[in-house]
């Protein structure tokens, strides 16, 4: 039955954004079998970027967190587009990939992309378990803080 999670999201006070087109010669998400592959999403808010520079320098690992959400409902975004606008297909969220613009010696990682995990959780429950991985890295594209990519099985 649809809008179940559309009934949660509203309760939560969690707003989905419309999904946004690619900024170059990719496809936001690829669908094949029951799989929906989302390309790495930012923290774009109403079409404006955010969180430009590094965590543990210009920002603190509690800004990091709340990238990393942004991050992820920009996810939700797109599988939300891939499920042709009704989220209860989603049979699980398999797996997110976490990179965090950082500087040498930040170890916060997997803290600062708790931030979508939780969500995830907060959303589809047991479903929004996934298995993941959180890594540094010394640059991302556009300068963002913070980049995660995801795998969702639906029906």
């Amino acid at each position: 039955m649809a809008g179940k999670i559309d009934a949660h999201l509203a309760e939560l006070g969690i707003e989905i954004p419309a999904a946004t087109a690619p900024a170059a010669n990719y496809v936001p998400y690829v669908k094949t079998g029951n799989l929906v592959f989302i390309s790495g999403q930012v923290p774009f808010v109403d079409g404006k970027l955010t969180y430009q520079g590094k965590v543990g320098k210009d920002f603190k690992t509690e800004d990091g967190v709340a990238c990393a959400r942004i991050c992820a409902l920009n996810i939700l975004s797109q599988v939300k587009d891939a499920c042709g606008g009704d989220l209860d297909r989603v049979v699980r969220c398999v797996k997110l990939s976490g990179f965090v613009n950082c500087i040498d010696g930040f170890g916060e990682q997997p803290t600062v992309i708790n931030g979508a995990s939780d969500l995830m959780v907060e959303v589809f429950g047991d479903k929004g378990r996934h298995a993941r991985f959180a890594v540094g890295t010394n640059a991302l594209p556009m300068n963002v803080a913070v980049e995660i990519d995801a795998v969702f099985e639906i029906n």
